[in-house]
């Protein structure tokens, strides 16, 4: 097996790759000790059964990626990964790149009836009747050299990838669902996406109370954690965990002495640098005007919503997803059925491909146009 370590060869074989219908590719990574994944391996393979399959070490002296990114321009090839969202957040970050056309095996297996989210391991089984050598699966890819079996196990996420790609395209084009797999992977190409901007990061804290003052202390504790996880390149768990940063937000340490008296805060919390910028962030929370807070989206938690109505919705959306063979939870999910009760109408699942299989009927139900019937273990709609 074929391992690239230099630009030329790396350029040679995307020259090859430009001249496919499609590629198949992953990579291999690190995340744990920092923000930003580390892109330490990165596998790719050409059509057919004995089509070309190689590594690509991004690690290797000199090497640049640009004849990778080059070939993810390139639109008359489609780039097929399975679950591609962190594959994608790497070359997005590092090259300022997505590979185009796109093509993500594990969001057609779900709209081709595989479930909510088919796992790479049960489409070789299922499609390419193969079994998978899960050995080397956790492993550190950033050390070298890699042995045969890490080697083995990286080119099997590409090389059965190719039979599984070639199964779902055709399902796709039989079902006619090619629109739908597109309007999934809209999102996946949206840079919004992989972007995490620090004065939002207090939206993913979870909160008990949502009194003004505590919401500022959070935001700006979650700012500043944000920014020095993203600057430094460190976990933002390793600054200070969630835990942490609501005690922080209650305790509101004005002082380093204070501050010493956490009981959950870390040791990367208590560097000299951090605890300037805690207490920066308490001061800034304590600062911020009434008018300023932080107003948490509370509109869902006062919907009055119509509990008979919501349950019809439900069988409504089974029956339809049996019909289909997606899902249900790709379909709607069920606090958005009980919004949609309650009168709230901009919802996902009256979008695109959804309103098509479920939305449309869903808003004929709630308007009484239709009726709900059970005929022996199916569920039908009848016009009213």
């Amino acid at each position: 097996m074929k391992t690239i370590t230099t630009t030329e060869e790396l350029a040679q074989f995307c020259a090859e790759a430009k001249s496919q219908p499609y590629v198949t590719l992953d990579t291999e990574f690190l995340r744990e000790r920092s923000y930003y994944s580390k892109l330490c391996l990165v596998q790719m393979a050409l059509p057919g059964k004995d089509g070309a399959a190689v590594l690509i070490d991004p690690l290797a002296d000199g090497l640049s990626l640009e004849p990778l990114y080059d070939l993810f321009r390139h639109e008359n090839t489609v780039k097929v990964f399975h679950a591609a969202r962190q594959d994608l957040e790497i070359f997005f970050i590092e090259g300022n790149v997505f590979p185009t056309p796109l093509f993500d095996t594990q969001v057609a297996a779900m709209v081709c009836g595989f479930g909510e989210q088919a796992g790479y391991e049960t489409l070789v089984k299922k499609i390419a009747r193969e079994n998978l050598d899960k050995s080397s699966r956790f492993t550190d890819w950033s050390r070298r050299p890699l042995t045969e079996a890490q080697k083995v196990y990286a080119l099997a996420d590409v090389t059965h990838l190719r039979v599984i790609y070639e199964h779902l395209s055709r399902e796709l084009v039989r079902t006619g669902r090619q629109k739908w797999v597109e309007e999934e992977l809209a999102t996946l190409l949206d840079p919004r996406t992989y972007t995490n901007l620090p004065e939002d990061a207090w939206q993913k804290v979870k909160t008990r109370t949502n009194s003004g003052r505590f919401m500022a202390l959070v935001r700006e504790l979650a700012r500043f954690r944000e920014t020095y996880a993203q600057t430094n390149d460190v976990p933002r768990s390793r600054i200070y965990k969630d835990d942490a940063l609501l005690e922080l937000a209650s305790t509101r340490p004005a002082t380093a002495e204070e501050l010493g008296r956490s009981r959950l805060l870390l040791r990367e919390g208590r560097k000299a640098d951090v605890v300037e910028g805690i207490l920066a962030a308490v001061r800034a929370g304590m600062e911020t005007k009434p008018e300023d807070f932080p107003k948490p989206d509370q509109s869902r938690d006062q919907l009055q919503v119509n509990t008979a109505l919501a349950d019809l919705l439900r069988v409504l959306l089974k029956a339809k997803s049996e019909e289909t063979g997606v899902a249900p939870k790709l379909i709607a999910a069920t606090s958005d059925l009980d919004a949609l009760s309650a009168g709230v109408r901009e919802l996902d699942m009256l979008q695109g491909w959804r309103a098509e299989v479920f939305g449309n009927d869903a808003l004929r139900l709630v308007r009484g146009e239709i009726a709900l019937s059970a005929v022996g273990g199916a569920v039908r709609v009848i016009p009213v």
